[in-house]
């Protein structure tokens, strides 16, 4: 089976195990989740999920964020971890979106790229997830699970898995993908345990299945 029809196959069969799978951050705004994903830097969604409240209950909107001092948000975002660069990073960002983009999240891959705290992972997630345009988003489970499944051989590096993903992904079902092998590697292909590979939906096709 070549990789383009094995990744069709797990697509689809993952589509019947999560059908619902999508965002774990919680957010109603575009800058909300930019604010979400710099947080979850080592830090997991649902306590983001969870510091959040408080931030946007003091900071309503981008003009308040972009306006608070660092020092406050950090003070607020400390149970994330790596308060200080990650208050710096939302503070700055809020400012470019207040003085440059009216607000608003640009919908453009570069310019997200550009913003302060964001990688391709983050850019790649406000794509899919925000604008609904072609997006894959190599985090950890992402690149853990297409390891194991033979979609890519040995690659470790984030940039690198996106490149290959591409090319064997269609790139209308790349974010719902990414979400899917997120609730998948929780539960099932873990990181800390053994996989549960006798309870997993892929275990006939996948590459490193019982071991």
């Amino acid at each position: 089976m070549t990789k383009k029809k094995l990744a069709l196959e797990i697509i689809e069969r993952l589509k019947k195990e999560y059908p619902d799978a999508g965002c774990t951050l919680d957010y109603d705004h575009a800058w909300k989740l930019l604010v979400s994903v710099r947080l979850a830097a080592q830090c997991t969604d649902a306590r983001v999920n969870v510091v959040v409240e408080d931030l946007y209950e003091k900071y309503p909107d981008v003009e308040a964020l972009a306006s608070a001092p660092p020092e406050e948000i950090e003070e607020i975002v400390r149970p994330c971890g790596l308060g200080k660069s990650k208050a710096r990073d939302i503070s700055a960002c809020m400012k470019i979106l207040r003085d440059e983009y009216g607000g608003n999240v640009p919908d453009d891959f570069d310019a997200l790229l550009k913003l302060p705290g964001v990688g391709r992972k983050s850019a790649n997630l406000i794509m899919g997830d925000v604008f609904k345009k072609p997006a894959i988003v190599t985090d950890t489970h992402c690149i853990r699970l297409v390891n194991r499944m033979g979609l890519v051989d040995g690659i470790k590096e984030p940039k690198k898995v996106e490149m290959a993903l591409w090319k064997i992904i269609p790139p209308e079902e790349g974010s719902d993908f990414c979400h899917r092998l997120v609730y998948h590697g929780r539960d099932v292909c873990t990181a800390r345990t053994k996989p549960f590979c006798d309870k997993c939906c892929l275990a006939d096709i996948c590459k490193k299945a019982g071991v």
